[in-house]
């Protein structure tokens, strides 16, 4: 149940492949390992591609297949994980790692005005930078457990409820 929820919505390896942000890993994409479904690869990716997923630095994707290929976790999952942030989705996103380094910094709250450009992030790294960069890398280290862990627990109990129902028939 879970291999083929998770593959409905994977986009298709050889799209992938002609990708040319992803020409510089060269042969390195033709690992049979990086196209496998399995749970190893599954919760594997979900780790990789959440953790990107919550780094706001450009080229996010190219980073999470950079980590993927010598994990050797599926490619594509990893790689479509890290459009969790999306123009709709970053501001309510990197407000919210922002506030949670601020709580671990115990710092106070600074205006916080989000923009998606490269200007707005270097000139904020001074006013909001620390506690938004440490917010940032800690919402990125938990999404990748839960989603290790998340997964790998869904895995397993949809094996089993497989399992349950063939044992009934």
């Amino acid at each position: 149940m879970a291999k083929k929820t998770i593959q409905r919505f994977l986009p298709d390896h050889n799209k992938i492949k002609q990708q040319k942000s992803l020409k510089i890993f060269g042969s390195l994409l033709h690992d049979a390992n990086l196209w496998h479904l399995n749970r190893r690869s599954a919760r594997g990716a979900f780790s990789v591609g959440l953790f990107f997923a919550f780094i706001p630095v450009p080229f996010q994707m190219v980073l999470a297949a950079a980590l993927a290929i010598p994990f050797r976790v599926n490619l594509p999952l990893s790689i479509a994980l890290v459009w969790i942030t999306n123009p709709l989705t970053m501001p309510p996103i990197f407000y919210c790692s922002y506030m949670v380094g601020v709580f671990a910094l115990g710092e106070k709250q600074q205006p916080f005005h989000f923009e998606a450009s490269w200007d707005w992030l270097v000139s904020s790294l001074t006013t909001i930078g620390p506690a938004f960069m440490l917010g940032s890398l800690i919402c990125a280290t938990v999404a990748s457990l839960i989603g290790f862990f998340g997964i790998d627990y869904l895995w397993r109990r949809s094996v089993n409820k497989a399992w349950e129902t063939r044992s009934k028939n």
